[in-house]
């Protein structure tokens, strides 16, 4: 269960906050008084902190300076009642993670602490950096695998995680990129200060812009107060830009004067800001054929490449396949209440004919939807979905076949077994095959996706995370 901690004196606050996650598996803390904050801080594990900045008895700036002391990673976004207040670009730089202004807005409150959240995760975490088998009891994310280019990859991350380099990661989509950029920074001198990650092909340029090196008042249309970007917010720490290929050669020009100089501007500002940050990026583009074309700076290329690590695709990871299932089948059983113990033979032959373009995430969502189908305690081929044998992928927006038949033969497998979580697997089975017939007709647009689901990014992203849903599952092209 996730917790969040509100400190507010200030009680309509915390009663919408409450509002905002009823229902879901966020637990929402609550403190009228600063004595309160460091003792639940201590005895609760908060993932992440919404503050008022002005509380009667002591500055919410002085709290989270205490705070910072016992636990320097936790997200914490200060509630304020001014948007132009210069207190609040203070905290800002003190590291908080956001703010939010009253009257508090209920989407704004769920999207902010939903990204806090995930930012928790990515930082908290671990990543083990192991060949050997995960231990029953292991938290966190494991790099599974001990083919020969894996030992590789760990071997690469062990020489440059403590050295004070900017690491390029680039491999396919769903290899594994984000686990490598967080295993470098947990592994780093750095693992002490924050870790912010930014898509930089979900923003467009101006956003982007502004969420790197933060803005004026002014500075665009909607720009209504000043905001502190993340590479000021990130001074000491790391910042991973995923998708860094997607970067227009306009942002492309300041992130290379901040990776020579440490230095920057805010967009609308002449203040020159400076800032230490080391920089992790990744892509799955290739960037030499860009740089051909025009489209990326060769001089920013070397810059970020001061060290790069190649993950090899499923495919070409000889002998990992096995392990994986085994550890994700593990990791699902829990999940899912199922006790699966393995794959047919003849399942497994074909999980390993199987091409897997979309790597990793691929084979979590194949294995999750089969287990979800299995009646048995062993996959079947019958479980297994369609793509893995060369068919068309079921709920891809095309209005063949009948989609109310195969639900009807999913709740008939649900009571065979003696299921006693039908309504909980059910509404599964149907988010699933829902996002995946909206992020089809967006062609993988997940902003567009969001509006069209009613939900926030920050939710669809979770929810695709959950479900084992990728982009190159569902969207239809030529790749």
């Amino acid at each position: 269960m996730t917790q969040i901690l509100v400190v507010d004196d200030d009680r309509a606050v915390a009663r919408l906050v409450q509002r905002c996650f009823e229902g879901s598996n966020v637990d929402v803390l609550t403190a009228q008084r600063a004595a309160e904050v460091i003792p639940l801080i201590e005895n609760h594990a908060v993932d992440v902190l919404l503050l008022d900045i002005m509380l009667p008895e002591i500055s919410g700036l002085e709290i989270a300076r205490q705070i910072r002391k016992i636990d320097s990673k936790l997200p914490i976004i200060f509630v304020t009642g001014r948007d132009d207040s210069e207190t609040t670009i203070e905290a800002m730089k003190l590291g908080a993670y956001d703010y939010l202004v009253k009257p508090l807005d209920v989407g704004m409150v769920q999207e902010l602490v939903e990204r806090a959240i995930e930012n928790r995760r990515l930082m908290h975490e671990p990543v083990v950096l192991t060949p050997q088998q995960a231990d029953e009891n292991e938290t966190g994310d494991l790099l599974v695998g001990r083919s020969p280019q894996m030992l590789g990859v760990y071997k690469e991350v062990g020489r440059v995680a403590a050295q004070n380099v900017n690491v390029l990661v680039r491999g396919e989509s769903g290899s594994g990129k984000e686990l490598i950029a967080r295993a470098i920074y947990q592994h780093s001198n750095r693992n002490d200060q924050p870790f912010l990650a930014v898509n930089c092909a979900a923003l467009s340029e101006t956003l982007l812009e502004s969420e790197l090196f933060g803005h004026e008042k002014g500075a665009f249309t909607g720009a209504d107060s000043r905001r502190i970007g993340k590479f000021e917010q990130c001074n000491g720490g790391t910042i991973f830009l995923d998708e860094v290929g997607d970067m227009s050669l306009t942002i492309q020009a300041k992130v290379l004067r901040l990776l020579q100089d440490q230095r920057f501007e805010r967009l609308g500002g002449a203040e020159t800001i400076t800032t230490d940050v080391r920089i992790i990026s990744a892509t799955n583009r290739d960037l030499e054929e860009m740089i051909a074309d025009g489209d990326f700076r060769l001089d920013l290329f070397h810059r970020l490449k001061s060290f790069e690590i190649a993950i090899p695709p499923l495919r070409d990871r000889d002998g990992d396949l096995e392990q994986l299932v085994q550890y994700f089948l593990k990791q699902f059983n829990k999940q899912l209440g199922k006790e699966i113990t393995g794959l047919s033979a003849e399942s497994l032959v074909r999980l390993k004919s199987y091409d897997w373009p979309g790597n990793i995430r691929e084979l979590q969502g194949v294995l999750r939807k089969s287990m979800l189908m299995a009646t048995s305690t062993v996959l079947a081929p019958e479980w297994l979905p369609p793509e893995v044998f060369g068919e068309a992928a079921p709920m891809r927006g095309d209005s063949s076949g009948n989609q109310d038949d195969a639900f009807d033969v999913f709740l008939g497998q649900l009571e065979s077994r003696g299921s006693e979580d039908m309504y909980a697997e059910s509404l599964e089975w149907m988010e699933h095959r829902l996002l995946s017939f909206v992020l089809d007709k967006t062609a993988g647009n997940q902003s567009k996706a969001a509006v069209l689901l009613g939900i926030t990014r920050g939710s669809l992203r979770h929810k695709m995370r959950a479900l084992g849903i990728t982009v190159e599952q569902v969207v239809k092209g030529d790749e």
